[in-house]
This record gives C-alpha cells, structure tokens and sequence, in this order.
C-alpha cells in the first residue's frame, strides 16, 4: 500500500463554475499546481470510483507537463515520500522527470532523495524501463545508485525481490551504483536472506504437521514481537494473527501498539487503523479488548496534534456513495478527530443535510465507526441552506463531485454569509483528487491528502492563506 496532506489557496479570479465535474455538476478548475498536489495526496494509484488507475496515471503525466515548472513537481513529490508515505505516484513523477528534464544539475540529487526504501529504486526503473525502455537516462542511474550505496546488509537482502521479474541485483547492474560490501556480497550471490517475520513465518509453515506448524509459527510470532522484529505496519497488519497463534506476547503487542514514537515515525495512514481494528474484531479471541485499547491509543498517538482553533467550526461530511471506501474511512476519522479535539459541530450532508451528535465519551475511533453513511447524491447547496449559526470556518470533507440543484454552491454560500452577518472560512478537503472545486471565493481553501499533517496545515492556514505554498516551496532540492 502506498499513495501530503497539503493545501494550496484557490485562485482568486473565478466567480461563477466554468467546469463540470464527473457527475456533470457545475464546479471550478484548479490551477495545474493545485491539481498535481490532490492527485499526488490522495490516490494510491488503482480504481477510484470515478477514475480508473490508468485515467489517473495518464492524468498525472499530463499534470507534470502543464505546470511546466520541474522543480515544483519534485519537491511535491518529495514531500509525497517523506513526508506523507506516498510511495507508486513518487515512483511515477520521479519517472517522468527522468524522460522530460535534461542537463539540470538538481536531478540527480533528486532522484537520490526520493528513495526511502531500497524497492524504490526497483519501482522507479521498472515504471522508466516499462514506459520508455533503454537507454536509461544517467541522471537517474547516478542518482539511483548513489541511493543503493547508502543500504546495508539487511535492507539490501530484506528488498532484494529474489524470484521477482525484477531483481535488486538487476537494478545495481543496470545503474553501477559505488561498491559496498551489501551490494558487492549481492551481486556474487553471497548475501544472506534477511531474517524477516515472512521468512521466518515461511520457515515455520514448511514443518511436517499440522500440530508442529502450529507450535512453529507460535514460536516465530513470539520470537519477532519480543525482539521487536516487527515494523509498526507488520503489527497493525498481523496483530489478530499474533494474538490467535502466540496470545502469549499480548503485553508487547500491546505496549508497542501504542508506542507514541513507533506511531509518529511509521508513516501509517490513519485508516490504516481502522483495517485493523476490523480484522481484530472477527472471531472471539482472549486478549482482543486489550489489543483493542492499544490501538485506540494509538490513534489518538498519530491524530495528536489537532490544533485549537479561537471561535466556531463546522465539520461537513459528504456521506454520499460515492464516498465509500477509503475517502469514507479517512473522512469519518478525520472528522471525529476534529469534533472530539475542538469541540466542532457535525454535519453530514448527501441529498439533504442534517447535524449529527457524537458521543464525547466515545474513543476516536468508536466515535468514527459510529458515524452513520446515508449515500444518495452530493448536494453542497445543503450544508449552507441547514447550517443554523455563525461559523468562523466549516470543514468539508468530501469528493469535490456535487452535482444535485447544478453543483457548486455560489449562491447558497453568499446567501448563509448574508444570513448571519458572517465572512466564514471555507477548508475543502479533498479526499480523491478529481480535479475539480466546489469553491472560488475569497477565504476558501483547498486540502488534499490522507495524513495527520492536514490538522497542522489547517491552523497554518487559519492564520497565513500562503502557508503551504510556502512549505512546499522550502522542500529541499539541492543542486
């Protein structure tokens, strides 16, 4: 699994749509900027409800070409990695700035720093090789295998994709990375297998019966959570699996669970939780309240630094069907977050709206799951026609695809303001990358993105409208 949250002020200069989205609603256009970032943010690179994963790639390609200005593309792209965990788009952008920028002295430092794991220096000249074929530009072999030489024996070996169509030891023969003694122990065939949890998960099950495999994989669970063996996503991912065959180690599941440090360093997204939280639910298995307890700590870890926001919020969540899936489990997340830590009112909206009470003594995550989802059609007229206060800022999570009573609320927006005396903010979070605004007006603001950095980036731009420009911007790009 792998696809900033980020925020681009709107342009200024539209008052009235001059788009349609993919319901044919009324809607804006972004600026290319705006658009590369959502896309960079939010898609995983595979079927979303209204754009396949080759519409997507094709939409990114022709995203890097519009906004014209390399260095943009790279550092958002950089900040997609690093930052936010975003791994296909970056293997995606780095490929495509390999075809397009020549004779640019920043690019190989660039391809350099886009690798955070070893398999990206594979996905990266696999995209290059499957596209665009040989020669390989030397910009990204450079750049490429000077970040191969940083690995060690165990990374090398834990990524080395032995029975892949694409091997480690393909890519350093390709790109000529510096010798170290990993890559030199790999290229002759002498390098150990890592001791991974899949290894030793695979030794285990290649005992004789049913009864010895048992006690094998018991042994092996055992052995990698009491060594901490394990990376934070290989526990979220196996952790009914680790309490059903070694229930034993349930204190250092548990304890490492919620280890507030292990959570902020893993680039877990947050409904990554939330898929856990569902797999430990199935079956009835002792110690399950425990692991439970754990992982609402853990949320509560990873959405730590909501900020406090001085006067009233609003939360809207698009609870419409096209919504389901991931934007649905993000958006509840994120909007129960924000009700629970500063106290703003619910609103989910679909055909109609209506306000929504969560139960403040409910963790995050139960308040999220309780979060019912009507479907039915988006209709962003609502939120303004049914909101009954002043709001300083209203929060929209949604998928930007309005499309009941034309689309895009112009009027309805201008008319609440003049209801209730009030200039509000508006925070339009985008949680598929479409393409496409609801919003033009003054003091509205676009989000895109599936991580904990949006509540940052939501009080930066409560107070400066340029913040993240700036922030990606000051990205790091060395010549």
């Amino acid at each position: 699994m792998a696809k900033f949250s980020s925020l681009i002020p709107l342009s200024r200069g539209a008052s009235a749509p001059n788009t349609v989205n993919f319901e044919g609603g009324r809607a804006f256009t972004q600026s290319a900027k705006l658009e590369l970032v959502s896309v960079l943010l939010t898609t995983f690179l595979e079927d979303a409800f209204y754009r396949t994963e080759k519409q997507t790639t094709e939409k990114l390609r022709e995203l890097i070409t519009k906004v014209g200005d390399p260095r943009f593309v790279a550092k958002a792209a950089l900040y997609a990695r690093h930052t936010h965990g975003m791994r296909s788009v970056s293997h995606l952008v780095a490929g495509e700035l390999a075809k397009s920028v020549k004779g640019e002295r920043w690019t190989k430092r660039f391809y350099a720093q886009i690798v955070r794991r070893p398999d990206d220096v594979m996905e990266t000249l696999s995209y290059y090789l499957a596209v665009y074929g040989r020669p390989v530009p030397n910009s990204l072999k450079k750049g490429l295998g000077a970040a191969l030489a940083r690995f060690d024996a165990h990374q090398v070996a834990k990524y080395r994709r032995e029975h892949g169509a694409f091997k480690m030891v393909d890519a350093v023969n390709l790109v000529h990375p510096k010798a170290t003694p990993a890559l030199s122990q790999l290229v002759r065939g002498e390098l150990a297998p890592a001791q991974t949890w899949e290894t030793k998960l695979t030794q285990a099950g290649a005992a004789a019966t049913a009864e010895v495999v048992a006690a094998a994989k018991s042994q092996a669970w055992g052995e990698l959570v009491r060594g901490r063996k394990l990376g934070y996503l290989a526990l979220l991912r196996n952790g009914r699996n680790i309490l059903a065959q070694a229930p034993e180690v349930v204190d250092d599941l548990c304890q490492q669970l919620a280890d507030a440090r292990a959570v902020r360093t893993s680039l877990v997204f947050p409904f990554q939780f939330l898929s856990a939280v569902e797999a430990l639910k199935q079956g009835n298995l002792s110690g399950a309240d425990r692991v439970m307890d754990a992982l609402n700590t853990a949320i509560d870890h990873s959405l730590a630094n909501v900020p406090t926001f001085a006067g009233s919020t609003l939360v809207a969540l698009d609870s419409s069907a096209s919504m389901m899936g991931h934007p649905q489990a993000i958006g509840s997340l994120f909007a129960a977050t924000l009700v629970k830590a500063t106290g703003a009112d619910l609103m989910l909206f679909s055909d109609d709206a209506r306000y929504v009470t969560l139960n403040p003594r409910d963790t995050t995550l139960t308040a999220a799951q309780s979060i019912p989802f009507i479907s039915g059609g988006t209709n962003f007229e609502a939120i303004f026609q049914r909101a009954n206060r002043a709001y300083d800022r209203i929060v929209i999570l949604s998928d930007m695809q309005g499309w009941m009573d034309g689309g895009a609320p112009v009027q309805p927006f201008a008319d609440y303001q003049a209801r209730f005396s009030v200039a509000t903010r508006i925070f339009s979070f985008d949680l598929n990358g479409y393409g496409t605004l609801q919003f033009p007006q003054e003091r509205v603001y676009c989000l895109a993105g599936w991580s904990d950095r949006v509540f940052e980036i939501l009080q930066k731009l409560d107070r400066d409208p340029e913040a993240l420009v700036r922030e990606v911007e000051s990205v790091p790009l060395e010549d």
